[in-house]
């Protein structure tokens, strides 16, 4: 094939535009991945409407979930052959060679790339990964599921080990969307006992199904902080925001126990505010986590593969993503919506 179909964003203040693109031919290090399937991140809402500071420069084709079988490879790789099984991330590729690639925190890399953003991404039939960066996905998994944890499930994976607690601890899940409903999995499979809080019932009853043994809605409790510290017998030891909600974040810092730590992963276009006092006395940590290293990536694929994880998402065709996105604008959708590339 020389031509794909792929959803392009030509402005910011446009719909997605469904186009004939050529397909892309792998760099020395690159590999050419036919895509089956992409996750629909809250991420390429924002892309797609230029939400951030640092923004894309449109043409540019989004998402940093997909799926799918390498079918060419350059001349330079030597991890990834073609018959494959690989996926694309946020992190597309990082330099290597500065302070953090060398500490093991590739992520805050100042000149990395990542994917449906400076590089274009997986809402196309075919991509370009950079084989030295790409997720290997296990073999015997289902790709569709496995396109969520590619994104949704290593960040929250990796805020929840940011928050530095141990089996038999309790950790908050503040908003059970896309990103929270897998983090209460993996925070149960971690041996953590899992606190939720959400203003829908439904997603509440999705945290249950997932083995959260403490619910709030935080529409409907005078006091949502108040009630998660008494269910859990003085706060919780840590907690992951992944609500896009600003109100969701001092919900979360006011949860917490004594010495415990509040993970941020949701990115919200307001500020918070912080009582800079009870945080000293209480000695809390508010932490930034920024989805994971190949290392996370690894990890979080294999719990899945384990069957430790089992994202709850919808398939839909490329054609629905304008649909997909304002479904994503109005808070509708339950678990992740997949888009089925073929």
């Amino acid at each position: 094939m020389s031509t794909m179909k792929a959803a392009v964003v030509r402005s910011f203040t446009d719909e997605l535009e469904i186009a004939d693109l050529p397909v892309p031919e792998p760099g020395p290090h690159e590999a050419l991945v036919r895509v089956e399937y992409s996750g629909v991140c809250h991420t390429d809402l924002h892309a797609a409407r230029g939400d951030w500071p640092v923004k894309p420069v449109p043409p540019f084709v989004p998402g940093h979930e997909g799926a799918g079988t390498v079918v060419a490879v350059g001349d330079r790789v030597t991890r990834v052959h073609v018959g494959d099984r690989v996926g694309n991330a946020w992190l597309w590729s990082a330099c290597g060679e500065c302070e953090y690639c060398q500490t093991g925190w590739e992520t805050l890399c100042p000149n990395q790339r990542n994917g449906g953003y400076a590089v274009d991404g997986s809402f196309g039939q075919f991509m370009l990964v950079d084989a030295r960066y790409c997720p290997r996905i296990p073999d015997g998994v289902d790709l569709a599921a496995a396109a969520p944890i590619l994104c949704a499930g290593v960040t929250v994976y990796k805020g929840l080990k940011v928050t530095d607690t141990k089996p038999g601890e309790w950790v908050l899940v503040s908003g059970i969307g896309g990103l929270g409903h897998i983090a209460v999995q993996y925070a149960v499979a971690m041996g953590r006992r899992v606190a939720a809080i959400d203003v829908d019932d439904a997603k509440l009853a999705l945290a249950r199904k997932h083995g959260a043994e403490v619910v709030v809605n935080a529409t409907t409790s005078d006091d949502p902080a108040g009630e998660l510290q008494a269910a859990t017998g003085g706060g919780v030891h840590g907690a992951i925001v992944t609500a896009v909600n600003a109100h969701a974040f001092p919900q979360a810092v006011g949860a917490l126990r004594r010495g415990g730590t509040v993970s941020l992963v949701g990115l919200p276009p307001e500020s918070f505010p912080l009582d800079i006092f009870t945080t000293v006395l209480f000695g809390l940590t508010i932490r930034g986590s920024i989805v994971g290293t190949r290392k996370d990536m690894a990890e979080a694929l294999d719990f899945f593969a384990r069957g430790k994880v089992d994202p709850t998402f919808t398939v839909r065709p490329m054609a629905d993503i304008n649909d997909i996105f304002h479904e994503m604008e109005e808070g509708h959708i339950d678990g992740r919506v997949v888009m089925d590339m073929a």
